[in-house]
């Protein structure tokens, strides 16, 4: 049966800082030019906002060109960045680092403690002001191509399909969005943009991406351990020297607080939980007495793009372009990539509205867009933070801090090498025998806490009875290769306690019990499986988690 279908000049997948950035300056250029382009945003989240998360310090950079009245508009920047510390942990002791000594990305004077989720949910009124259709709640799950292979547009979910594959009475058949150029501006790891990279060929010459879990908490403190824009960030302990990691604590309005711990993908260990790291941090001495009388109110996890400038994939290809953390323009150093995404989704919609409304038939792919980020401040400081991450791979904490001064403080990223990423993170894990064990201990309930009671306050739901959206390719593999070789590493990187390793009641008979309502949409398990064997697809859309204040 055919799918209904609606046709616009430009159709952007993801509504977050890439994509409404990109749909408010393609509205802006049409009512400054008085030629019409019609613009649509789709989100599987179940509101614009409901599946954002991040740190998160905005640098308003972007925000600036794009809207600069921002303030007036009550944009929701109301923590302008004060006290800021950096602290080096050992498992009982601290160094404070004065932020004179660290390089100028790292510092953030002048940025804002936001809630990105918010952000995003003020950007969406805008863009509708504009003019923009905004879609939440439906899952882009396709993409269409015309016959000659360019990219025709996306198709939504069906509705209503039971775990059987069976219509269920609720079905309700996907539609199919036609537009001239096409975005994608998934985030990390977007599931079409997988797709286009394989298809087009995209990651060719490029290095493989490496990837963070940013794991985040929303605490509720005592107002005499608050002050509204303080923000501290530490490195070294309950991370190793050899293993990307480090915190952050961001102080917002309202007595509240963002704690979150990122751990890089690339560790070595399959015995390690960057969950359990999560709640080992939160007691040490320098930052248990913080959240004493404190009260945890919200929990997500989200992987992240660190590969920088060597790991970008090329960013066009017919009828449609790739943007903002999709393709990986986060800023190391700096921890930042929110101003990077929305400056490329406003170039973005530049080449775009360049191209329609140009003399003849407007290119089939929009390669002035690379032009444009190449020209850019996105590329210049993503080059000049190029070396920051590769060099912890090589020399470890103190090696890189070292060459971190040398090359961003010293030469100010000028250095004229480049290190390159050599592995996918993937590829990374030791065999579990090989490696020691880690005896995390059990959660308090009050400072530190177990996966399910975090899901829960995520607000995180699926329709039960729909097809699993955690796929594998070779259903035997997570018993006989990644049980027997790594201990089933995904029952310890999953945020969310979606993957079991189930026995019977004497212990034989071992399977994986994949639990997908609890799935937050974090994307490591499709990053970090051994063999690649696990593929993240949508489920329904507004299914997953819905972040309050995130």
């Amino acid at each position: 049966m055919e799918r209904e279908f609606m046709e616009y000049d430009v159709v952007i997948v993801g509504a977050g800082p890439a994509g409404l950035s990109a749909a408010i300056r393609l509205r802006q250029l049409s009512q400054a030019s008085g030629k019409e382009v019609s613009v649509c945003v789709l989100e599987k989240g179940s509101e614009v906002g409901a599946h954002i998360l991040s740190g998160a310090v905005l640098e308003p950079r972007a925000l600036n060109e794009l809207i600069p009245d921002w303030k007036e508009k009550d944009a929701p920047l109301n923590a302008p960045v004060g006290d800021e510390k950096f602290l080096l942990l050992s498992e009982k002791g601290s160094i404070s680092v004065p932020i004179w000594m660290l390089p100028g990305q790292m510092h953030n004077h002048g940025n804002y403690v936001v809630s990105l989720g918010n952000v995003c949910r003020w950007l969406g009124e805008q863009a509708e002001a504009l003019g923009v259709e905004v879609y939440p709640g439906f899952a882009a799950s396709e993409v269409l191509y015309h016959d000659d292979g360019r990219v025709k547009g996306v198709a939504t979910g069906d509705m209503g399909i039971g775990k059987d594959g069976a219509q269920k009475p609720s079905y309700q058949q996907g539609m199919e969005l036609h537009g001239r150029y096409v975005f994608f501006g998934e985030g990390c790891r977007g599931s079409l943009t997988r797709q286009l990279e394989q298809k087009f060929g995209l990651r060719e010459g490029a290095d493989p991406q490496t990837y963070g879990l940013g794991i985040k908490e929303l605490w509720q403190l005592d107002p005499a351990k608050h002050k509204t824009g303080t923000v501290i960030h530490t490195a070294g302990w309950p991370m190793n020297t050899t293993t990307w990691g480090g915190s952050f604590i961001y102080h917002l309005e309202n007595n509240q607080a963002y704690v979150g711990y990122v751990v890089g993908l690339d560790y070595d260990n399959p015995h390690l939980s960057p969950f359990e790291e999560m709640q080992r941090f939160k007691t040490h001495p320098a930052i248990r007495p913080m959240l004493e009388g404190a009260k945890r109110i919200a929990y997500g996890a989200r992987a992240l793009n660190e590969g920088g400038l060597q790991s970008l994939p090329k960013l066009t290809f017919p009828g449609g372009l790739i943007m903002g953390c999709a393709a990986g323009f986060l800023n190391v150093p700096k921890i930042k990539g929110s101003h990077n995404a929305m400056k490329t989704g406003m170039l973005a919609a530049e080449a775009a509205f360049e191209a329609l409304s140009g003399e003849g038939e407007p290119p089939a792919e929009l390669t002035t867009f690379t032009q444009k980020v190449e020209g850019s401040w996105v590329h210049e400081e993503l080059h000049k933070a190029r070396n920051f991450r590769p060099a912890f791979t090589k020399w470890g904490l103190y090696g890189s801090m070292l060459y971190g001064a040398l090359d961003l403080k010293l030469l100010g990223g000028k250095a004229p090498w480049t290190f390159r990423h050599r592995h996918a993170d993937h590829e990374c894990l030791k065999p579990a025998a090989e490696m020691p064990k880690i005896d995390y201990p059990k959660p308090d309930g009050v400072l530190t806490f177990d996966r399910l009671s975090s899901v829960f306050i995520s607000n995180t739901n699926h329709e039960e009875d729909q097809p699993v959206h955690l796929t594998l390719k070779d259903a035997s593999v997570p018993v006989e290769h990644n049980l027997k070789l790594y201990d089933e590493p995904a029952q310890r990187y999953c945020p969310a306690g979606v993957y079991e390793i189930v026995r019977d009641d004497d212990g034989a008979n071992p399977r994986l019990q994949i639990n997908a309502q609890n799935c937050v949409h974090c994307k490591t398990c499709d990053i970090k499986d051994p063999t690649q064997n696990i593929v993240w697809v949508t489920p329904e859309g507004a299914g997953g988690p819905n972040y309050p204040n995130m």
